[in-house]
């Protein structure tokens, strides 16, 4: 059985508040994206993993995918499997590839072995791994507030819009974004300013991360402005980056010379 995990941007991201558990609130709106890992799964006589494709920066036995299986075999009686992971999304981008993963196994495992698991048993097991993992259960447009788990869906639609994706060769930690960050209360709510049209995102709609991280990474912030001087009606970081996008109106031609040496994807949002 093959499943396809997505990736996601995060339009907006403001950290909001130090919470007395050393974790912060934050605002943020979370949008699925066509870019998606491979992940495969069948019976064996013994088990087994494997990865392809774009590195991670992990071991094997630290991946979510190993750690859904680990988790659903606690409660439920499973076969040997092949597991086959072939990575497109990058990691240490912010763009919830590890999440995705980990999502979709969880829905492959309950569909293919008959678990009964309901979506919001699905969330709540998610949930442990990660505050961004049950967003990809619903994969669709979701005000993501509290850590990042209270999750509220909105009426967004980004169809007609071309994205494109470009990380730098470089890797954020989160625990570095966030330590150069100054919780405070925006002065517009995302979900307000999402309202607008596209056309008066740029400057309204903000990353609390990009002044720290940008500052630290020029090259990050250079990749953000190409994409507005290359005409991106908006172009931010996602997450805790270090991949940034660009919307445009339409596809860009010879967009893989533009950011020579990158991850560069283009995709006709629908």
């Amino acid at each position: 059985m093959i499943v396809y995990p997505n990736a996601k941007i995060n339009l907006g991201l403001n950290v909001v508040a130090k919470r007395p558990d050393g974790y912060h609130d934050i605002e943020t709106a979370f949008y699925p994206i066509p870019l998606q890992d491979a992940l495969e799964v069948a019976d064996a006589p013994t088990f087994r993993f494997r990865m392809a494709g774009t590195p991670l920066d992990c071991p094997a036995g630290d991946n979510l995918v190993i750690k859904v299986l680990q988790m659903v075999e606690q409660d439920f009686k499973l076969p040997e499997l092949d597991i086959f992971l072939y990575k497109h999304i990058p990691s240490g981008a912010g763009l919830g590839g590890g999440s995705s993963d980990a999502a979709f196994m969880l829905m492959l495992l309950n569909e293919r072995f008959g678990l009964g698991l309901t979506k919001e048993e699905m969330k709540a097991r998610l949930a442990t791994l990660g505050a961004d993992c049950p967003f990809f259960v619903e994969n669709r447009p979701v005000l993501a507030t509290g850590i990042g788990d209270v999750m509220t869906p909105i009426d967004l639609s980004l169809a007609g819009w071309t994205l494109v994706l470009v990380k730098p060769d470089i890797a954020v930690s989160t625990a570095e974004a966030y330590a150069g960050v100054k919780p405070q209360k925006p002065a517009t709510p995302i979900a307000e300013i999402l309202k607008l049209p596209v056309e008066q995102w740029q400057g309204r709609l903000c990353n609390d991360f990009e002044e720290s991280v940008f500052a630290r990474h020029p090259e990050i912030a250079a990749t953000r402005d190409l994409l507005l001087d290359l005409g991106a009606t908006y172009a931010a970081m996602s997450g805790s980056g270090s991949a940034v996008f660009g919307l445009f109106k339409a596809p860009l031609e010879d967009i893989d010379k533009a950011f020579a040496g990158m991850f560069v994807r283009q995709r006709q949002l629908e």
